[in-house]
């Protein structure tokens, strides 16, 4: 079985594309809920502040591949019944440390759009929106601090999200064609 992992800047559409993963029958599992997790269980609001402080808290307890890490015996329970989509691998850590467990079935999508739709798309999200100001900021920090940029760079297969839903449903279900058919 495969394990497939999206990337790409907050606002790109990974948590859409991983979703169109799922619909197409990969098992879902999300990085950022072990956040989520944690944010609740120190009874923090779930908020950019709360989350970034348990983000880098935990980075510093377990190292950069603390989610990969984290995540590993959820993704290997997983995979004994079907493919694997990873929503938000973030680090450089954490892409290394999957590439070398998983080797040869370990393949990574990039998800691109600009910072202008990005920021505009995050400005509405419903589920933690970002102002500007706030997104930008958590650009940096992904790319300076947890090398969130050498994962994208590395990908197997990139998909530009300039657009519509409708174009972007497209180009990733091409993109699970092409992923069912690697050895």
């Amino acid at each position: 079985m495969k394990v497939v992992a999206i990337v790409g800047m907050t606002g790109a559409g990974k948590t859409e594309a991983a979703r169109l993963f799922e619909n197409e029958g990969f098992t879902r599992i999300r990085f950022g809920d072990v956040t989520d997790e944690e944010v609740r269980k120190q009874g923090l609001k779930l908020n950019e502040e709360n989350e970034r402080q348990v983000r880098e808290a935990l980075r510093k307890k377990y190292g950069m591949a603390a989610y990969a890490m984290l995540n590993l015996s959820r993704i290997d329970l997983a995979l004994k019944q079907a493919p694997v989509v990873v929503d938000g691998l973030y680090s450089w850590d954490e892409y290394i440390f999957l590439r070398n467990y998983y080797w040869r079935r370990f393949y990574v999508v990039a998800v691109w759009a600009s910072p202008e739709t990005r920021y505009a798309r995050l400005s509405h999200r419903g589920q933690r929106p970002l102002t500007e100001d706030e997104a930008a900021s958590r650009d940096m920090a992904e790319i300076e601090e947890i090398k969130k940029s050498g994962p994208i760079a590395m990908a197997d297969f990139t998909i530009l999200n300039e657009s519509t839903l409708d174009s972007l449903k497209k180009e990733v279900k091409k993109t699970i064609a092409v992923v069912r058919r690697k050895d």
